[in-house]
């Protein structure tokens, strides 16, 4: 059986898991062929039986209708049992028939279902996904299929990468530097929290605001940068807790990673965290945007060990049962592997 993939993202949270399925099912037997932007640095992550094809459609240039006219060559020879879409961008370009079935992925809430006219099925990252595309009128299958993480204990950085000194409680943050990660509250709390350091991975629109927001509370010196890692798991390993301060998050990748780093995770209620966590048991949760709340719940940490430890045990149970590897892999397998068999 072979799947086709199309997907034109950058570098995230949502490429690192579509490097990741695309390995575990092509260690599964399943066949693949990816179209994927030019240039991109996870490319040399991907299997070598997978077979690759580059390009991008551009408004307004020659890509616009090549790259269309490309995909669509390659399906009607190919005869794949069916079409992977990641996002709706790539779900533009979706046949309208002959590919087998067509499937998009959905890793955040879409505004609008027009990117979707010749979609089959929707998988969607979370039950809110789903239930907000149908609220949108989407009338065909909404299926919901989660990810998976193959973030394992690995080795540490060194803790002077970290930016703290010897013996310090660090706080890791990571994600791109834009207004809906919260960051902001994340070094608001930090304010007060006067024994915690904190280290940020990433890189964005946001960074200088941080920055200046850092200097202004009088944190700056409890406030590094270490630029966006394209393999944050010894981070990580190196860090006494993550946070995810989101003011929107779909889903959130990287809390599985923690989890499967070993790490305890606080995170804001917001829409994935508040799905995929349980309060106390395999993280806590503390009110969107609530500086103060996030700070005591760092300072539990900080004084509480046994906490921390509950927590990490109690993340890698929520990650073993219900994100595991093996059952999202079969998931999606199962989905094109019945429709081939239709």
């Amino acid at each position: 059986m072979r799947i086709f993939h199309t997907h034109f993202g950058r570098d995230g949270g949502a490429e690192k898991f579509f490097v990741s399925l695309v390995g575990s099912l092509s260690e599964a037997g399943i066949e693949q062929t990816v179209l994927i932007r030019p240039e991109r640095s996870w490319k040399s992550k991907l299997p070598a039986n997978v077979e690759v094809h580059e390009g991008l459609p551009r408004l307004l240039t020659p890509s616009r209708f090549l790259i269309p006219w490309k995909f669509k060559r390659l399906v009607a020879a190919q005869k794949p049992a069916g079409v992977l879409a990641w996002m709706p961008r790539a779900a533009d370009f979706m046949p309208s028939g002959g590919c087998g079935l067509r499937v998009a992925r959905l890793g955040d809430y879409p505004t609008t279902l027009k990117h979707f006219r010749n979609i089959d099925i929707l998988i969607c990252n979370t039950p809110g996904i789903a239930e907000h595309v149908k609220a949108l009128g989407w009338n065909k299958p909404a299926k919901v299929i989660s990810n998976f993480t193959l973030s394992r204990p690995t080795p540490a950085v060194a803790r002077e990468k970290l930016g703290a000194p010897p013996g310090a409680f660090v706080i890791l943050g990571l994600g791109r530097f834009v207004r809906r990660k919260g960051f902001h509250t994340l070094i608001e709390a930090l304010a007060t929290t006067p024994n915690a350091h904190l280290c940020l991975l990433g890189e964005g629109e946001e960074e200088q605001n941080l920055r200046q927001q850092a200097r202004d509370l009088g944190v700056a010196t409890r406030v590094h940068f270490a630029g966006w890692q394209t393999d944050p798991n010894p981070w990580l390993s190196a860090c006494d807790v993550f946070c995810m301060p989101s003011l929107h998050e779909p889903l959130g990748n990287v809390i599985l990673e923690a989890w499967g780093a070993g790490v305890p995770v606080i995170a804001s209620q917001s829409e994935g965290p508040s799905w995929m966590m349980t309060n106390g048991v395999d993280g806590l949760l503390y009110p969107v945007g609530d500086a103060l709340a996030l700070a005591s719940a760092i300072a539990r940490l900080q004084a509480q060990p046994e906490v921390a430890s509950r927590l990490i045990a109690g993340g890698r149970k929520t990650l073993d049962t219900s994100f595991s590897r093996e059952a999202v892999t079969r998931a999606y397998i199962e989905l094109f592997k019945s429709a081939s068999q239709a």
